[in-house]
């Protein structure tokens, strides 16, 4: 992590269950906006643009979840397995909306909704896994912009397949957009995704999405419709 243009000024592998933004904010800065994503898991390396702050006294630790089981369950009580995950994911905009998918009931969240991706495969770059992934929930062909964003998930809790699992999800965030949208089919039958639909722009509020997805969104959505067409103004059939 560096600032514009400077040498870089943290330089950190993120352990298991903690917050980027977190690790910077402890170092004295803050991120401004993430550059590149590079390398292949298991050694992806994010770059992002930091600005220096002197205004945090206190630091809060990462919020960490539990996610309760079925009332006596005596998987609840077994010690947890320590799990990382690192994904990608991707906001997918056309002349269609929003492309959107829907857990399934595989998932601790069925019948919620969240933005097409999964996790990166051993040797697979972040951008691949987006594309990829895109393809398989949506049958969508995706181009993909810039990288937007990195979320950080922890939890204690039953996995769907009953293990008790101490999970940490990284998200790795893009903008991307679909040329030629068309219908979207789920071609990864009985895997996590039940569902997938173009949701209009002005009418995302109204979906019921998950708690992480519904965050992002509302941070980052309207920022990237405008965006969007502002260059659909000046170079229109370049997005």
């Amino acid at each position: 992590m560096s600032l514009a243009g400077g040498p870089a000024l943290v330089d950190t592998e993120v352990g298991h269950g903690e917050d980027p933004a977190v690790v910077f904010r402890r170092a004295g800065f803050s991120v401004r906006r993430l550059l590149s994503a590079k390398g292949q898991l298991p050694d992806i390396v994010v770059t992002a643009q930091v600005e220096r702050r002197r205004d945090w006294a206190v630091l809060l630790p990462p919020l960490l979840r539990r996610r309760a089981g079925e009332p006596g369950d005596p998987v609840t009580q077994a010690a947890p397995v320590a799990r990382q995950r690192l994904a990608a994911y991707v906001i997918a905009l056309s002349s269609r909306g929003l492309l959107a998918t829907q857990f399934s009931d595989t998932t601790a969240v069925p019948g919620l909704w969240g933005l097409p991706g999964g996790g990166i495969k051993e040797g697979e770059t972040a951008a691949a896994a987006a594309i990829r992934e895109a393809a398989e929930e949506t049958s969508q062909s995706i181009e993909l912009h810039r990288i937007l964003d990195l979320q950080s998930d922890h939890w204690i809790g039953p996995s769907p397949a009953g293990e008790v699992e101490d999970f940490h999800a990284l998200r790795l965030i893009y903008v991307a957009e679909v040329p030629e949208p068309a219908d979207p089919v789920v071609r990864d039958i009985g895997g996590t995704t039940a569902d997938a639909r173009w949701v209009p722009v002005n009418r995302w509020r109204q979906v019921h999405w998950s708690q992480g997805f519904r965050t992002l969104l509302t941070r980052h959505l309207d920022l990237i419709v405008k965006a969007r067409s502002v260059a659909l103004r000046r170079a229109p059939g370049l997005v």
